[in-house]
């Protein structure tokens, strides 16, 4: 298949969607340390509505349930290999070093953190991606540019949600940016591979969509949730709620 110049804007479109989500980053003022306990607490609601109605729902009305639960366990499987690879220590052990956040080699476990779930965002948008392909290979423009705009809207706050937990690190707001803006750079990719190989992709979709969500749960239950909770907890819950309530909404209503 041969791609247009408008199919293509929409594919390239809906993975930069993700730098608009980090464009917040570079607006606001450094958290303080009850601000980070609600953005992380807002990051942990939106990765887990995105895991259970952009990712494992879709799976599992693709494919069957075991090998959707077969790519969960694989995903958190292998965001375990890695957090075990990196070392640090979780927020439940040892207390958090709020006092260095300012200085780039602040709270390593923060920065640990942030790199999880950076991982498992990247993983996450290759299915995404995928399915975009898929869906211009399917139906061409009349198919392919809902799907497009639908993930792209939902790619909004997850380039927030991607970026924000490196600010608990150190990190600054301009590279936080530029991580967000990463991770939807795998998404056209992904997308002109999926129409390259569409028969193939099309088997492997649903097992790669649970396969991102189980990379997704883990971090999100492993360290988001801990580490939310390590100090506000009541306005921490508050903003998970809100968070799985924005992306459920942007889910359900853009199909």
């Amino acid at each position: 298949m041969d791609l247009t110049l408008e199919e293509l804007a929409w594919i390239v479109g809906s993975g930069a969607a993700t730098a608009v989500g980090g464009l917040g980053l570079l607006v606001l003022r450094r958290p303080s340390d009850r601000a980070l306990d609600v953005l992380m607490g807002f990051t942990a609601g939106i990765m887990l509505a995105a895991a259970m109605f952009s990712l494992l729902v879709p799976a599992l009305d693709r494919g069957g349930v075991g090998e959707v639960v077969a790519g969960l366990a694989a995903g958190a499987l292998c965001l375990a290999a890695l957090d075990r690879l990196v070392p640090h220590l979780h927020a439940r052990f040892a207390e958090r070093g709020r006092l260095g956040r300012l200085r780039d080699d602040a709270d390593p476990r923060a920065r640990h953190r942030g790199v999880l779930l950076l991982v498992a965002m990247l993983i996450h948008n290759v299915p995404e991606g995928m399915a975009v392909g898929l869906a211009f290979a399917a139906g061409g423009t009349e198919i392919g540019i809902p799907i497009a705009l639908a993930i792209g809207l939902q790619n909004i706050p997850e380039g927030f949600a991607a970026a924000a937990p490196l600010l608990n690190g150190g990190t600054s707001r301009r590279r936080a940016f530029w991580f967000a803006t990463a991770t939807g750079a795998v998404e056209p990719p992904a997308a002109i591979a999926a129409i390259a190989l569409a028969a193939v992709v099309a088997v492997l979709l649903p097992a790669g969509l649970a396969f991102a969500a189980g990379a997704m749960l883990y971090v999100v239950l492993d360290e988001l949730v801990p580490e939310a909770h390590a100090g506000s907890d009541r306005a921490a819950t508050l903003a998970l709620i809100a968070g799985f309530a924005l992306m459920m909404t942007l889910d359900v209503a853009l199909g």
